[in-house]
């Protein structure tokens, strides 16, 4: 699979977050980031690439090339949409999954879990709280998986 999107166009990457920035995010969240996370964002980019979508970034305002009327998703403004409507507070938006499906990180758990969520679960016969679906044991482990080609999606349930 990584062949066949190696001449795949990309956009650039958003600029690095800065340390100060990461903090207001977190502010925002109500719980500090994963160690892995921070690094992400103040030494990589503040989001756009990664598993599907790519990873939101933690500020609003972020446009990537040829979105002219919508901004990059921001984690944490979906973060507080998500706890208007029930989500727990420990759950952190990573990216969208398409559809209805978002990605997940647990803030709470040890290693953070990954967790696919997808708001249409419980449309089709199941109850209101099948929409999480584990995915990854770890963070860790799923953003490797995604920078070795592998499928982030191998291990929802």
């Amino acid at each position: 699979m990584t062949d066949y999107y190696a001449d795949a166009p990309r956009g650039p990457l958003f600029p690095p977050i800065s340390l100060p920035d990461i903090e207001k995010a977190e502010h925002r969240i109500g719980r500090r980031l994963p160690e892995l996370l921070r690094r992400l964002y103040t030494e990589v980019a503040n989001g756009g690439f990664g598993p599907d979508g790519g990873l939101a970034s933690l500020n609003d305002g972020n446009r990537a090339p040829g979105h002219v009327r919508r901004d990059w998703p921001c984690a944490a403004s979906v973060h507080e949409r998500n706890l208007s409507e029930g989500m727990p507070p420990s759950w952190l938006f990573l990216a969208y999954g398409g559809c209805t499906m978002e990605w997940h990180v647990s803030l709470s758990a040890v290693d953070n879990p990954v967790l696919l969520y997808d708001a249409d679960g419980h449309t089709f016969g199941e109850g209101p709280h099948d929409g999480p679906r584990h995915a990854t044991a770890s963070l860790r482990k799923w953003l490797w998986t995604w920078a070795d080609g592998g499928d982030v999606w191998g291990e929802v349930l």
